[in-house]
């Protein structure tokens, strides 16, 4: 079914009602103040008053449906946060740089002895994401394309069976190496939360085995996105590449510009809409919009990100931007515990490549790489690169 929307009602800016793939009602949130109010108020979840009535965006099994009970959500949510604030603090992020560092290297050498034109998502993109969460959760790195693998086929929004099979290997997966990890812990987040449950009883080794196979997930499929991102607008915008490349200094503003700015791929029309997914628990308002109990809500934090009347000039790519206050990781209770890793890994990355690749462009400028269709986070069929 095609997407159908209404206009914006008077005095509701950014945000407005469609119809979902699904053929479902919801609010469509574009606006940085709506969203950026919608992702830090307590009364929307991810669970839903009648789940069995809930209105979708599609079959996903990811971002589809309702997820928990509204009676628990808040609770569960907040003793969640905590255990992954233990996994993902700054400080154990920071302490990784060194070993992602070394990483990323490694994986430019190996790009470089490839024949050229070279596919950066796959030499780049895709393994470094993955071989970093597997050092954080301690997961061997032999396994990583594995698990890369089940990950990327959970994005599949078009591929439910698919989509299905990728979510169960990963959680079976990771049931086995929960276990192996409580019969010889190791210094990994998995052996840190199984110390917590050992410990306290605050969270079970089902839980514990839920979480690490939400942060493998997570941690992976979003990070390759916003590498492949970042290297199509550095390339895609002589001068902003020309200022990160003579003055590293700038890496980390431009990091926040990759993560604010749209993608240059064209956008896939199955996932064009899709955002956050909430549901009201009950009447609020937001944005001027009267939102009831029960409403599907979808919060774009990517069109957030460009509204004028927060960031100047939004469809200009500025490695010197700032404040750069965008919605990527969101806001609130719910920001992503990942951002400190993801930023890390990122700004490494950029760092390296001046130095490693002066001359590196676009095999073929004038096309940008094509979407991979149905899938829920952008990833390029390919991504040539040479120098």
């Amino acid at each position: 079914m095609e997407h159908v929307e209404d206009p914006p009602a008077p005095g509701c800016p950014g945000i407005r009602r469609i119809t979902t793939p699904a053929g479902d009602p919801a609010w469509l949130v574009t606006g940085y103040e709506a969203a950026r109010s919608l992702l830090a108020d307590a009364r929307v979840g991810r669970s839903h008053p009648d789940p069995g009535n809930a209105p979708r965006f599609s079959e996903s099994t990811l971002f589809g449906r309702p997820w928990g009970r509204v009676e628990t959500e808040r609770a569960e949510h907040a003793r969640m946060r905590r255990l992954m604030a233990r996994a993902f603090s700054a400080g154990q992020s920071e302490a990784l740089r060194p070993q992602i560092q070394a990483t990323a290297e490694r994986l430019l050498d190996e790009l470089a002895a490839l024949p050229r034109p070279a596919d950066f998502h796959r030499a780049v993109s895709q393994p470094l994401p993955a071989l970093v969460v597997a050092m954080l959760l301690g997961v061997p790195a032999e396994d990583s394309e594995r698990f890369h693998r089940w990950s990327d086929d959970w994005t599949h929004a078009d591929d439910h069976q698919r989509a299905r099979s990728g979510m169960e290997n990963l959680r079976a997966y990771m049931t086995d190496l929960v276990r192996r990890k409580r019969a010889r812990p190791g210094q990994d987040a998995i052996s840190d939360l199984l110390g917590v449950a050992d410990g306290s009883g605050e969270v079970t080794e089902s839980e514990v085995v839920a979480l690490a196979t939400t942060l493998l997930f997570a941690g992976n499929e979003t990070t390759v996105a916003a590498i492949d991102k970042g290297v199509l607008l550095l390339l895609r915008h002589e001068e902003a590449r020309a200022a990160v490349w003579r003055d590293p200094g700038l890496v980390p503003l431009a990091v926040e510009e990759i993560l604010r700015a749209r993608s240059p791929m064209p956008p896939d029309p199955a996932t064009e809409q899709l955002g956050i997914v909430r549901y009201a628990h009950c009447d609020l308002e937001a944005g001027g919009a009267a939102i009831r109990e029960g409403d599907l809500i979808l919060v774009r934090k990517l069109d957030a990100n460009q509204d004028p009347d927060v960031f100047r000039d939004p469809a200009r790519f500025d490695v010197t931007r700032r404040p750069n206050p965008h919605l990527t990781f969101g806001h609130g209770p719910r920001y992503c515990p990942g951002a400190p890793l993801a930023r890390i890994e990122l700004q490494v990355l950029f760092a390296a490549l001046p130095a490693r690749f002066p001359g590196l462009r676009l095999a073929d400028p004038a096309s940008p790489p094509r979407r991979q269709p149905g899938r829920l986070t952008p990833h390029p069929e390919n991504l040539l690169v040479t120098w």
